[in-house]
C-alpha cells in the first residue's frame, strides 16, 4: 500500500477544512477558536483510503496571511497539493502567496479544487473562473493540471475528485527508506499516561519502536515509545507518512515546532548555511546585502542576516549565491529547500536550496570565490560534491561520518565512491581507525607549509641540526591534526625531503657547517668545557671571552650539544662529554661492587663541589644510567644488563 502527503493551499475561507470534512469525514480544525471564529489557525491532519488501497495523509493549512508561517510548516514533506479555490471568488492574494510557497518548496504534482460552486449560480461564470485560473497556472507546475469544480455542501465532484486524486497517486515515485530517519515536528503535545508526543511528516528512512532518537538542534537523546500513522498504532515508520511519536523520559517544554526528530548523529545544529536563492518576480523590492529575513525550513522558523556573495543586491526574479547567518541554529542537510519571508511587513520574498549546512563564514574577497566554488554543490554530480567537500575541509580532514552528514548523499553511494576514490588515489585515507579523509591537494599543500617553515628555519639557525616536531607544527599557518601531521611527515621522510631523529626534523638538504669564526668560538668553547672537567665554567662565564656575538655563541653551542661535544645538565650548566663518559664508566664500576652509592660517596669520586654534584647526580638518572631510591642511587637493571 502506498502512502503519500496531500497538502492543501488557498486563500483564508476558500473552504479547505470544509472540502477534507466532505473527502474523509475528519473535521481538522481541533481548536475551541478555530471553531468560533470559523477560520483554520493551526495545522488540520486527515487521511482518506483511496478505492485502489492506497492511503492519502492530508495536511489543512491555515489561508489567512497572519499564518502563512504555518502553511509553510505544513508544506513541508508533502508529495502533491490542493490548490483551493472558491468559485465565487477566484484567485486572491493568498492563494499566489500559497501557490509561490509550493514552487519555491519544488512541490511538483497536483490538482485544483474549485470550491464552493452551490454559491454560483450562473455556469458561465464557473467556466470563466476555470479559464482565469488556467491562465494563472501558466508558468507553473501546476499548468495544466485538473481543475475540478466541486461542492463540500452538496457533495457534487467529491466522487470525481476522489478518481482524480488515485490516479495522481500512482503517478508518486515512492521515497526511498534508505539512511537515517527524520521528521520535522510541526506539534508538540502531553498524553496522560504515555507522556510528551510529537508529529509530523516522515521526510526519511525507517523508525521502529525502542529506536534511539536525537532531537535537533537542541541535541537530546530519548528514544521511541510508541508510533502511529493516522491514528492507528504501528511497529515501523516509512517516509512519507503522517508519524506520531510518543517519546521516552523527556519534557515536553524542551521541544518545540521546528525542532527534527532523527537518527542521532545524523544531523548537526548550524547558525549558518550557503544557499542558492530564488528572488521572487513579485518581491516588492531588491534584496540587499545584510537584510534582515525570515527563513523557514523544515517546520521550523528564526530570524537570519542575507550574506549576498557577488553582489550588494539582488533583484526580483534574479538568483544568487548566500550565506544565511541565522540568530538561532537549525538543523538541515544539503538539498533541503527554504523559503525567505521579508522581515517588515511580512511577505514571502523568495526561496531555494540549501547547498553547504556547515560553511565558514565567508568575509571580503573570499565571498566571490565562494560563490564560484557553490555551483558545484548545486550543479554538480554527486560524486564531484563528495569530493568537493573533502578538499574543502583542507588540512582538517574530514571523518566519513562527517562527509556523509555533509554532502548528504545515500550511505551505499558514498561507500562505493570512497573505495573508487581512495584506490584511484583522488582521496587519501590518512586515520584507517577513525576514517579520516584528505583530498591530495590539501596534502600537498601542508607539505609545502612544512618545507617552507623549514627551510626558514634553517636559514635563522644554521647551526642547529634540525628543529623540534612539536615546535614545528605550532609554527604552521593553521592547526593540523596530530595523526594527520605524523603521516604527512613520514610521507615526506619515505621521498627523502627530510629526516627525522628523534623528536627532531630536518630537510635532507640541510648541512651543518662552521664558518671560520665559528669554528675559533667552537675550539674556545671546547677547550674551556674540557679543561673544567668535572668542575666546568659556566657558559655565561665563557661567552664573556668568546669572539663574535651572542647569537654564535649560542648557535655554536647548540651545534656543539647536537654533535654530542658538549652535555647539558641544567640551565646555563654544561659539561665536556669526554669527562661525563669517564665518570659514567667508575660510576658503573661502583655500583656494580657496591650495589648502590650515596650523594657524599659520589661527591668524594667525582672530586667536585655539591653544586656539581647534584645536576650529575639527576643527568645520570635522566640518562637512565641510575635510579634513586631514597637517599641512594642503584644502576638501573637495564645498564646492569648492557654492562654484563
Amino acid at each position: 500500500m502506498k502512502q503519500v502527503i496531500l497538502g492543501t493551499a488557498g486563500h483564508i475561507d476558500h473552504g479547505k477544512t470544509s472540502l477534507i470534512r466532505a473527502l474523509t469525514g475528519i473535521d481538522t480544525d481541533r481548536l475551541k477558536e478555530e471553531k468560533l471564529r470559523g477560520i483554520t489557525i493551526e495545522l488540520g491532519f486527515a487521511h482518506l483510503e483511496l478505492p485502489n488501497g492506497d492511503r492519502l495523509g492530508i495536511v489543512d493549512v491555515p489561508g489567512h496571511e497572519r499564518f502563512v508561517k504555518h502553511m509553510v510548516a505544513g508544506a513541508t514533506g508533502i508529495d502533491l497539493v490542493a490548490l483551493v479555490i472558491a468559485a465565487d471568488e477566484g484567485v486572491m492574494p493568498q492563494t499566489r502567496e500559497h501557490m509561490e510557497i509550493c514552487q519555491l518548496l519544488r512541490v511538483k504534482k497536483g490538482l485544483v479544487v474549485l470550491t464552493k460552486i452551490d454559491m454560483v449560480e450562473d455556469p458561465d461564470w464557473i467556466e470563466m473562473v476555470q479559464e482565469d485560473v488556467a491562465q494563472f497556472l501558466k508558468g507553473t507546475f501546476l499548468e495544466g493540471s485538473p481543475i475540478l469544480p466541486v461542492s463540500a455542501v452538496t457533495g457534487e465532484g467529491i466522487p470525481e475528485l476522489k478518481d482524480a486524486l488515485t490516479r495522481l497517486v500512482e503517478t508518486v515515485e515512492a521515497r526511498s527508506p534508505d539512511g537515517p530517519f527524520r521528521l520535522s515536528v510541526d506539534r508538540v503535545f502531553t498524553m496522560k499516561g504515555f507522556g510528551t508526543v510529537v508529529t509530523g511528516t516522515s521526510t526519511a528512512g525507517k523508525l521502529h519502536i525502542g529506536d534511539p532518537v536525537m532531537i535537533y538542534p537542541p541535541g537530546h537523546k530519548t528514544k521511541v515509545r510508541g508510533l502511529q500513522v493516522h491514528g492507528q498504532e504501528v511497529e515501523e515508520v516509512l517516509p512519507g507518512r503522517r508519524t506520531a511519536i510518543n517519546l521516552q523520559s523527556i519534557e515536553r517544554a524542551i521541544i518545540q515546532r521546528g525542532d527534527v526528530v532523527a537518527t542521532p548523529g545524523s544531523l548537526v545544529a548550524t547558525h549558518m548555511v550557503d544557499v542558492y536563492l530564488d528572488l521572487l518576480k513579485s518581491a516588492p523590492r531588491p534584496l540587499k546585502h545584510r537584510a534582515k529575513v525570515r527563513f523557514h525550513t523544515g517546520t521550523a522558523e528564526h530570524l537570519g542576516t542575507v550574506i549576498l556573495l557577488d553582489r550588494e543586491e539582488l533583484l526580483p526574479a534574479e538568483s544568487a549565491f548566500v550565506q544565511i547567518r541565522l540568530d538561532h541554529p537549525v538543523a538541515a542537510l544539503r538539498g533541503d529547500r527554504f523559503v525567505l519571508r521579508s522581515y517588515s511587513p511580512v511577505q514571502t520574498v523568495g526561496g531555494g536550496t540549501i547547498l553547504h549546512p556547515l560553511p565558514r563564514k565567508h568575509k571580503g574577497h573570499d565571498k566571490r570565490e565562494a560563490a564560484v566554488a557553490l555551483k558545484t554543490l548545486l550543479d554538480g554530480a554527486e560524486t564531484d560534491i563528495i569530493l568537493w567537500h573533502i578538499l574543502d575541509a583542507g588540512w582538517t580532514g574530514l571523518t566519513e561520518h562527517e562527509l556523509q552528514v555533509r554532502a548528504n548523499v545515500s550511505p551505499k553511494l558514498l561507500e562505493k565512491a570512497l573505495q573508487r576514490f581512495i584506490s584511484q588515489k583522488q582521496v587519501i585515507l590518512y586515520d584507517k581507525e577513525n576514517r579520516k579523509l584528505l583530498h591530495p591537494e590539501s596534502m600537498e599543500q601542508l607539505k609545502q607549509a612544512i618545507v617552507e617553515q623549514l627551510t626558514d628555519y634553517h636559514q635563522k639557525f644554521p647551526l642547529k641540526t634540525g628543529m623540534l616536531k612539536e615546535e614545528l607544527s605550532a609554527q604552521l599557518p593553521r592547526p593540523v591534526d596530530v595523526k594527520l601531521y605524523n603521516f604527512v611527515l613520514r610521507h615526506l621522510a619515505e621521498q627523502d625531503v627530510l629526516a627525522q631523529e628523534m623528536e627532531w626534523v630536518r630537510l635532507m638538504t640541510h648541512k651543518v657547517d662552521l664558518t671560520r669564526d665559528e669554528e675559533a668560538i667552537r675550539e674556545k668553547i671546547e677547550k674551556a668545557f674540557r679543561e673544567g672537567g668535572l668542575q666546568p665554567p659556566f657558559f655565561k662565564d665563557v661567552a664573556e671571552k668568546l669572539p663574535g656575538t651572542p647569537r654564535q655563541h649560542q648557535d655554536v653551542l647548540q651545534w656543539m650539544i647536537s654533535k654530542g661535544i658538549i652535555a647539558k645538565t641544567k640551565e646555563d650548566l654544561y659539561f665536556h662529554t669526554y669527562a661525563l663518559s669517564d665518570l659514567q664508566e667508575r660510576l658503573v664500576a661502583f655500583l656494580k661492587e657496591h650495589g648502590e652509592i650515596s650523594t657524599p660517596q659520589f661527591k668524594e669520586m667525582t672530586g667536585a663541589s655539591r653544586k656539581y654534584t647534584i645536576p650529575l647526580l639527576e643527568y645520570f638518572d635522566m640518562q637512565r644510567v641510575t635510579i634513586r631510591i631514597g637517599d641512594m642511587r642503584r644502576l638501573r637493571e637495564s645498564k646492569a644488563g648492557q654492562s654484563s
